[in-house]
């Protein structure tokens, strides 16, 4: 596929997975119903996006047998980010990135921060970042000045889901949300996914408000992409796709910006390109 050439759009968050599949041990939640890639693909389409990226769900742990066998039936239209262990072997990535898996995710929240500058995590890292690989990190804003640089200094490009999760928006008085706001502007590899704000509690003002100042850190839009977080894990009752691509063209009304965001920057960074 030559660059951008059939992409009209890519959802960058998804997820797929049903309840009767294995769950990961020491789960915070266990899901009660399907979300199956037929209804992902059809919303898809109906909202005119031509791709997609499938993360795996932490409930899943280290099984991402289910992404997989999604991978293979749409091998041009997705990519994925794999959860896998630090210790995983070449082979088992080599086997992930024929498949069209792209990066791997550490879920954060929850859980007690490491020590990621350590030679085990350094080592993992680059061998991530010799694959262009990214490493997606979902854990709250406060916390990611103290997590994301060491990952950034192994050479790794960085994903930071969901606006940062930053609890009621970025705050520029906060010292914390500060530090990382400069962590942003002196490290280009760092990313910023436009998803699910109703994780971190921000309304359309609030959002716009976090937006600015990450905008302002990154130089421009070029270190953003856009992800629907469908099927809305605990938040199905009050969203939806066509809700959430509805607040995101409501974030961003320039109609190049929006391309920038929904095209260009995801097909280079996802390999779709």
């Amino acid at each position: 596929m030559t660059a951008n050439s059939h992409v009209r759009g890519i959802d960058t968050h998804a997820h797929i997975f049903r309840p009767d599949l294995p769950m990961a041990a020491g789960r915070r939640y266990a899901p009660t119903h399907a979300a199956e890639l037929s209804d992902w693909l059809s919303l898809q389409d109906k909202a005119g996006l031509s791709h997609g990226v499938l993360i795996q769900p932490s409930f899943l742990g280290t099984d991402n047998s289910f992404i997989e066998a999604a991978l293979r039936a749409h091998p041009d239209r997705l990519r994925a980010v794999a959860v896998v262990d630090r210790d995983v072997a070449e082979e088992e990535l080599d086997r992930l990135a024929a498949l069209g898996f792209v990066g791997v995710r550490l879920n954060l929240v929850g859980r007690e921060l490491e020590d990621y500058t350590a030679a085990p995590w350094q080592v993992f890292f680059r061998r991530l970042a010799a694959r262009h690989w990214q490493v997606e990190i979902q854990r709250r804003f406060d916390d990611l000045a103290a997590v994301v640089p060491a990952i950034a200094a192994a050479g790794a490009t960085v994903m930071i889901d969901h606006f940062g999760l930053p609890q009621g928006g970025i705050d520029a008085g906060n010292r914390d949300h500060r530090a990382f706001l400069e962590v942003l502007r002196r490290t280009p590899g760092i990313w910023i996914k436009l998803s699910a704000p109703y994780r971190a509690a921000l309304t359309p003002d609030l959002a716009a408000r976090s937006l600015d100042l990450l905008r302002e850190a990154c130089g421009g839009s070029h270190r953003f992409v856009w992800g629907s977080d469908w099927p809305h894990t605990q938040h199905e009752a009050e969203t939806g796709y066509e809700a959430q691509l509805a607040r995101f063209h409501g974030l961003i009304p320039d109609p190049a910006e929006r391309t920038q965001i929904l095209v260009g920057n995801p097909a280079a960074l996802f390999q779709f390109a």
